[in-house]
């Protein structure tokens, strides 16, 4: 889809410049220009009443030639060795719209000394595993994943593509996306298969998270998108499953490598390592003010849990971001989740109501909190905080 000005019919009116809600749009030499911020929205399109732009498609690939794309690929994040959850909550839906869409599920393993992955994702549901092994895998690099995922792709051809909206993932797949000319839906919240076209429908927040867009993608493959972790479950594991092992030799060499890894620091610590956190102490605006939430902090602590936070906090610089729950931060799942001074805005629920239990604390009976909260306790969490925290301890 592309977006052109016929300048003879242009007058310069300025109406586009107003209606454009990206500031791409400027008046130059009384003509309308498109600036690098243009996203081909089509806004300006009903917006000229000279008619003076226009809509144009781009030209499609052949239908016959998308039949040739079969099959659906997750691709499997790992750090040395150790696999993310979200890779294996992704087979875990990826087996459901395989089955879907009549297709065999396959994982993507890619590093260095990865046995256990490749049992792990037959085990998780997978009926292929491609393979790519050596040492220049062994920590995560831009050019050297890129290079091999992308051959991959054009080698094998699959229909669909899945990767974990984490920070590796969101710089893989764009750079994937790019190399094999086809679009990248990113930050999915909701996956399934369009009943009319059996295509993959992404789901996504648009615009802040106001609205919810679904998304296809019918004129390029392989379909990719990227969807936050503890969106859905992980599967039950069954180590009797058995699966085809295409192990492709590394085209990567060491020399090849732009960057050198010379350290690695762990900068977030295990309070904010909430994607795979088991408890969540979260506190929102009730809390009062920033240094109220060593309260949060040490009960997160007592319990060996995670600290979160809402966004109104995270946005007045109480918490940094990677602590943000909700349809903007990080989409969270424990078996246990605190929500303290938090009234529960939509956009927060967004992000924890797949919490095993939910435990709410606020000053106000009429929250909105309270009605996803499996136990609600109405009172100042100033007081009662510090109250849970005596009693945990006893417990140690």
């Amino acid at each position: 889809m592309a977006i052109r000005l016929i300048d003879e019919k242009c007058t310069g009116c300025g109406a586009c410049e107003s209606q454009c809600p990206f500031g791409a749009i400027v008046i130059d030499d009384s003509k309308a220009r498109f600036t690098e911020s243009c996203t081909h929205c089509g806004a300006c399109v009903s917006a000229c009443p000279f008619e003076a732009i226009v809509r144009e498609e781009e030209s499609p690939k052949k239908t016959d030639e998308n039949m040739d794309y079969r099959g659906l690929w997750v691709f499997i994040e790992q750090d040395q060795g150790q696999s993310r959850s979200v890779s294996f909550e992704l087979l875990g839906e990826g087996r459901k719209l395989a089955d879907a869409m009549g297709q065999e599920l396959a994982a993507v393993v890619i590093g260095d000394r990865v046995e256990a992955l490749i049992r792990e994702a037959v085990a998780s549901g997978a009926d292929k595993v491609y393979v790519v092994e050596g040492s220049e895998y062994s920590h995560y690099d831009s050019d050297a994943y890129t290079k091999a995922l992308t051959d991959l792709v054009n080698t094998y051809r699959p229909n669909v593509l899945l990767l974990g909206a984490t920070i590796n993932g969101r710089d893989l797949g764009p750079r994937v996306a790019c190399r094999v000319e086809t679009g990248l839906t990113a930050d999915c919240t909701e996956l399934g298969v369009d009943a009319e076209t059996g295509l993959v429908a992404w789901t996504r927040p648009a615009f802040g998270g106001n609205i919810m867009a679904t998304i296809l993608c019918p004129n390029h493959r392989p379909q990719m998108g990227t969807v936050r972790p503890n969106v859905f479950k992980r599967p039950a594991i069954d180590y009797s499953r058995t699966g085809e092992i295409i192990r492709v030799p590394s085209k990567v060499r060491l020399a090849d490598l732009r960057t050198t890894l010379m350290n690695v620091v762990n900068a977030c610590t295990a309070a904010c390592n909430l994607e795979e956190a088991e408890i969540i102490v979260s506190g929102g605006r009730g809390m009062g003010k920033p240094e109220n939430f060593q309260v949060i902090e040490q009960l997160a602590r007592v319990l060996g849990g995670a600290v979160g936070a809402s966004r109104a906090v995270v946005d007045a610089g109480w918490m940094p971001h990677p602590h943000q729950v909700g349809q903007t931060g990080k989409t969270v799942s424990p078996k246990i989740y605190f929500a303290c001074g938090i009234s529960g805005a939509v956009q927060h629920l967004a992000g924890m109501s797949s919490s095993d239990i939910i435990v709410a604390v606020n000053k106000d009976p009429e929250a909105p909190i309270f009605k996803v909260a499996d136990f609600g306790i109405v009172g100042d969490v100033l007081e009662i905080l510090p109250a849970m925290i005596k009693e945990f301890e006893k417990c140690k």
